[in-house]
């Protein structure tokens, strides 16, 4: 993911070894894990290098603070689920419109729950960071992913693809956040996603152009 990151968010160095790719992937693991156990104020590069098994000197090879860390663990992140929402939109490409939005539900949503309480302490990262550039080129990678599967449609059409576009998107992503936020059990999850299929098929049936 290429992002016009804030200069002090810059990683001292990108690892080009099998080696050198594999202690950053474990220094990634490690922040998780402290910002799941300790939240990110009591979060240091210290207690990371010590769970990742490295030295502070290794450490701030890659990343000079933990501004920078957090950084490039979102970054990493929203690559990752940009790429997981993008395969579904081409697997779907030409099916029908419910079938398009299960899959846009299901694929964010299980993103998400698949390990709510990374999710958690990533959503808790960021504060301490300027991630609008993250953001940008996440949202613009799953808009054309998703627009262009629309598009494709083979039960309905859009006269205004792009708005109707990103009002999807929003509702989808924003339910999915407001469900984390508001510590939902198990059954009230799956009733709310339920819910979000049925509200989201309703309102591309009201918007589709006639006659398709």
């Amino acid at each position: 993911m290429t992002s016009h990151r804030p200069t002090h968010l810059n990683p001292r160095k990108t690892p080009r070894q099998a080696r050198a790719t594999a202690t950053v992937n474990a220094m990634f693991e490690a922040t998780v894990q402290v910002l799941v156990t300790d939240g990110p104020h009591r979060l240091t590069t210290t207690r990371v290098a010590e769970r990742a098994g490295v030295s502070v000197g290794t450490m701030y090879q890659y990343f000079p603070h933990k501004q920078a860390l957090f950084y490039a663990l979102n970054e990493r992140y929203l690559d990752m689920l940009a790429e997981k929402v993008e395969l579904a939109c081409q697997a779907n490409h030409g099916t029908a419109i419910g079938r398009m939005v299960e899959a846009l539900v299901a694929t964010y949503w299980d993103a998400k729950m698949e390990s709510p309480e990374v999710t958690r302490a990533l959503y808790r990262s960021v504060v301490e960071i300027d991630n609008e550039a993250l953001i940008e080129v996440f949202a613009r990678r799953v808009d054309a992913a998703a627009a262009t599967m629309l598009a494709s449609a083979s039960d309905a059409s859009f006269a205004d693809l792009a708005t109707v576009n990103l009002t999807l998107l929003t509702t989808i992503f924003g339910t999915v956040r407001n469900v984390f936020e508001r510590n939902l059990s198990v059954a009230e999850e799956r009733a709310v996603q339920g819910q979000l299929m049925a509200m989201c098929n309703a309102y591309l049936g009201a918007v589709r152009s006639t006659g398709s």
